[in-house]
């Protein structure tokens, strides 16, 4: 299979979704002649026209409750907004309209339409630029929330939330655009709400989604390399509906668990599936669960204070030898 970066296996599933429906169109701030803010949609506006690719006023709120009512009227809109962060903006249209239309229409207008945005820290963009909000949206009844990390897992369910018949809010990570991996040619997809296990092991297991995959993955290595230990490594890649069967299967195997996210701990993702563990196998765990989140702190811009704001591979490393211990 080719090997392509993460911004390129989510540009190919935008391309081919606009090539094989023309009901699906483009929507957002600087997404046209400026090619997004990310280089997602670089070329789009002179491949397919401003009918289907439309820079829009700088306006959350308009975006996401234009999004809302071209969806409502059949079409297959995909917006985007150049932050999460920016998203507290329309959270009223996301929560209040987007996640309840169906329900309230008792079951009469669906709400197909995609709201593709970027999360996280690292890039030194401030306390305002810089949150893991996915968490708080994973809340939500009503809302798909996906958080794909690799190239692959990007491309299809990219392609599959704009075939699902709900909102989806599909979350990137704005560290993730270079990593490379291999990616199939063609259609194909990847099934919303499914966990994936990345690596077998047997001795512990680690949670993790979007950026903190990768943390994982090295981590486990490490371990593995240094240590003689074999972690196994699950990808949760949908928030929302949260898969935890794949966790749970490894639990009974492992009889440990460490969860580690980008997003604060009080009230992070984190909480409820070591809730969740706690719930259904805990007669298999030999240690308690273990959690490694971002401090509650406000995002610090200086590239030394946002490093230590961050979850670090040292710190995952020395976490699951606690839990071993």
């Amino acid at each position: 299979m080719p090997e392509i970066t993460y911004r390129e296996a989510i540009s190919q599933a935008l391309q081919e979704e606009l090539n094989a429906d023309e009901r699906v169109f483009l929507m957002g701030e600087d997404i046209g002649a400026y090619g997004g803010s990310y280089a997602v949609t670089k070329g789009f506006l002179e491949a397919y026209g401003e009918k289907r690719v439309r820079d829009t006023p700088i306006s959350e709120e308009a975006i996401v409750g234009c999004a809302i009512g071209a969806a409502m009227g059949g079409l297959k809109p995909i917006a985007e907004l150049m932050t999460i962060n920016f998203s507290l903006l329309a959270m009223d249209q996301i929560v209040n309209n987007a996640a309840k239309i169906l329900y309230m229409s008792g079951g009469q207008v669906p709400v197909p339409f995609v709201l593709r945005t970027v999360s996280g820290g690292g890039l030194q963009l401030g306390a305002q630029h810089s949150q893991s909000l996915e968490s708080w949206y994973a809340q939500v009844p009503g809302l798909v929330v996906v958080a794909p990390a690799t190239p692959y897992d990007a491309k299809g369910l990219l392609k599959s939330a704009i075939r699902e018949p709900n909102p989806v809010l599909f979350v990137e990570h704005s560290l993730l655009y270079r990593v490379r991996g291999e990616v199939p040619e063609g259609d194909y997809t990847v099934p919303i709400g499914e966990a994936d296990v990345k690596r077998e092991g047997k001795d512990v297991t680690i949670v993790a989604y979007l950026r903190t995959l990768g943390l994982a993955l090295e981590v486990a290595d490490r371990l593995a390399r240094e240590e003689g230990v074999e972690a196994e490594v699950v990808d949760l890649r949908t928030l929302r509906p949260l898969d935890l069967e794949p966790v749970f299967a490894s639990v009974k195997k492992t009889n440990r668990a460490v969860i580690v996210e980008d997003a604060w701990q009080t009230g992070g993702l984190s909480g409820e599936i070591a809730g969740r563990i706690q719930d259904e196998v805990f007669d298999w765990l030999d240690a308690p669960v273990k959690r490694l989140n971002a401090p509650d702190v406000p995002m610090p811009y200086a590239r030394n204070l946002e490093q230590l704001a961050l979850p670090t591979a040292d710190q995952l490393y020395d976490l699951v030898l606690e839990t071993l211990q």
